[in-house]
């Protein structure tokens, strides 16, 4: 079930929610360090996401699901949000250069179409980074945050789940090593959990940050070759010519 839009603002607002914002934004630039002349779609709530790839973007769009609810992004200017039905976006193939999924994948109701659609709106060269909570983690075990709400995943249910959509998991991050708690102290030490977690690969960070591309063919199963096998022709007797004697 998806979080309000409401309750995603005020969180994103919070101490716990920039400093989040700040440790999620690292791992993005990790990927996308610049996507000049290139469209960005940023898909279920990814507002607080979206201004530092999205700086040198020839286009950039904010989709939320209709269950959870729009704003207006950014503040001023022309909104470039809208609200969707995420198994069926209003976009034609082939027409999004990156996109930047937040709070989505979790409270979809069916994970695998969803991919889908994203593979649909790719265009050829295009790219995902998917951002969701780690079923091993501690973020996704409580519900203070919005990701303790929905279907945590782990690693290897993320690789099936992108693969069968046709999207190809090339990069792979961990981030939020700290306890989801606006603690000051905590939030003051956020860098050090998060170098510590890195180094000493820790497996209960809070969320998985992929980066996947968009694979154009399906794959071929070849099986064994079967063998053609050619009869040889029967050779059948032909009658032998009949005579016929008239009697007078």
């Amino acid at each position: 079930m998806s979080i309000d839009v409401v309750d995603l603002t005020n969180f994103y607002a919070s101490p716990l929610g920039l400093t989040v914002q700040r440790l999620v934004n690292q791992r993005i630039t990790q990927f996308w360090p610049s996507l000049k002349g290139l469209s960005l779609l940023g898909l279920g709530y990814a507002i607080p996401y979206l201004s530092i790839p999205g700086s040198d973007a020839e286009r950039v769009l904010a989709f939320m699901p209709a269950s959870q609810g729009a704003m207006k992004w950014p503040e001023t200017g022309l909104s470039a949000t809208a609200l969707v039905d995420p198994l069926a976006m209003p976009l034609p193939e082939a027409s999004v250069d990156r996109i930047l999924i937040v709070h989505a994948l979790e409270t979809v109701e069916n994970p695998a179409e969803f991919l889908s659609e994203l593979w649909r709106i790719l265009t050829p060269e295009g790219r995902i980074v998917l951002i969701a909570p780690n079923r091993r983690g501690i973020w996704a075990r409580l519900d203070t945050t919005p990701f303790g709400n929905g279907q945590p995943f782990s690693r290897s249910q993320l690789k099936d789940l992108l693969r069968k959509a046709l999207l190809n998991p090339e990069h792979w991050a961990e981030t939020l090593y700290m306890p989801p708690f606006n603690n000051r102290l905590l939030l003051r030490s956020a860098t050090l959990w998060e170098q510590a977690g890195h180094k000493f690969r820790l497996p209960f960070h809070g969320l998985h940050v992929i980066e996947a591309s968009k694979q154009l063919y399906r794959p071929i199963l070849v099986g064994g070759q079967q063998r053609v096998k050619r009869r040889a022709p029967a050779l059948v007797p032909a009658p032998a010519p009949s005579s016929h004697c008239n009697v007078q």
